[in-house]
């Protein structure tokens, strides 16, 4: 594993603050090879709490390179079908967190179908295994994405809030799936009393990020950390904050562990709010400066419709969360470690 890696598991391990809570629980992990299952994989086996997990994947190969002989020990890798698969056999289960959902924009588009009926039936799968074997708690990672289109940005956006998403475009595959998907966690608890909640992730990046992830804040912090000139393919005028891995797998576990059931919570660190075109610059003026940054509109790549999202974290700072990555330290984790991930 790289030093990088695990150095980030080792601040996890030192700041997470429920361990004890997690003592001998079996936790399902969806998405175990994306960043933020992969992540939680190597830090709930780090906290040396007797835990096992259980983690469904597509490539059981590509899980275990990524994974040490001595996680691989606590874990159960198995490949399957998220949306078919018969969970009945998995025995007692404590915890279900569901990260698996497609990421690029592109593949929103082009696998627009593919996207929304595995976001919702994948979902729907876990929830009904979730109904006829009790678990604890039960979170499903959704996106900023459901809030659609918001262009003021003079009042925070809140759980309860809601902009436009036109339902007639492919684009929105993604959000619509992802909104379809927090209501049936809602349907779930309140009907059946499944302990369900959601996370709504802003873009999450970090040490263990893959080397050519597409995602706005890793391209960009691709091309500084390469020397290579910041091309926005538009006017990059959508804003988002913006959030660390560890500030992120700690917020999700504080859901898991302290959030009310049928509740969703905004998680990103509010204080790293910013434009694509401001962040492009900010990389360009404090980490890569013979770098330039220019405008060259693309309309093929899929991106998101037009939007500024300055999210409230406040509800999830209630259940006592606080991020501690603000936007200069994830630079300075992220951009050595595509300088060492690179191939």
């Amino acid at each position: 594993m790289h030093q990088l890696l695990q150095k980030d598991i080792q601040n996890f391990v030192d700041q997470f603050e429920y361990g004890n809570d997690l003592t001998g629980c079996t936790f399902l992990i969806t998405g175990a090879t994306g960043l933020i299952g992969s992540m939680l994989v190597h830090c709930l086996v780090a906290l040396n709490r007797d835990i096992h997990i259980i983690a469904p994947v597509r490539n059981r190969s590509k899980a275990v390179s990524m994974f040490d002989e001595s996680e691989l020990k606590q874990m159960e890798l198995f490949e399957c079908d998220l949306c078919t698969f018969d969970y009945s056999t998995l025995g007692n289960v404590d915890y279900i967190i569901h990260c698996a959902a497609p990421t690029g924009s592109r593949y929103f588009v082009e696998h627009a179908v593919e996207t929304s009926t595995f976001i919702y039936s994948s979902t729907d799968a876990l929830l009904r295994f979730a109904l006829r074997h009790p678990v604890r708690s039960f979170v499903f990672l959704s996106s900023l994405e459901v809030y659609g289109q918001i262009t003021d940005d003079s009042t925070p956006v809140t759980e309860d809030m809601l902009g436009m998403t036109d339902p007639m475009s492919p684009r929105s595959s993604y959000p619509m799936a992802k909104l379809a998907a927090e209501n049936l966690c809602c349907l779930y608890a309140h009907q059946y009393g499944v302990p369900a909640k959601i996370a709504r992730l802003t873009q999450t990046t970090g040490v263990g990020v893959a080397f050519d992830d597409n995602r706005v804040i890793n391209q960009f912090a691709r091309k500084a950390a390469l020397g290579e000139d910041i091309v926005l393919h538009t006017r990059g005028a959508s804003a988002r904050p913006y959030c660390y891995t560890l500030d992120a797998l700690n917020a999700i576990l504080t859901i898991l562990l302290r959030g009310e059931s049928a509740e969703a919570f905004n998680v990103a660190n509010e204080s790293t709010y910013i434009s694509a075109r401001q962040m492009a610059e900010y990389l360009r003026d404090n980490f890569a400066p013979t770098i330039q940054v220019r405008v060259e509109a693309d309309e093929t790549q899929g991106y998101a419709p037009e939007s500024r999202l300055r999210l409230s974290s406040s509800k999830l700072s209630k259940l006592g969360w606080q991020p501690k990555y603000d936007l200069k330290m994830i630079f300075e984790h992220l951009i050595p470690w595509i300088l060492t991930s690179r191939t």
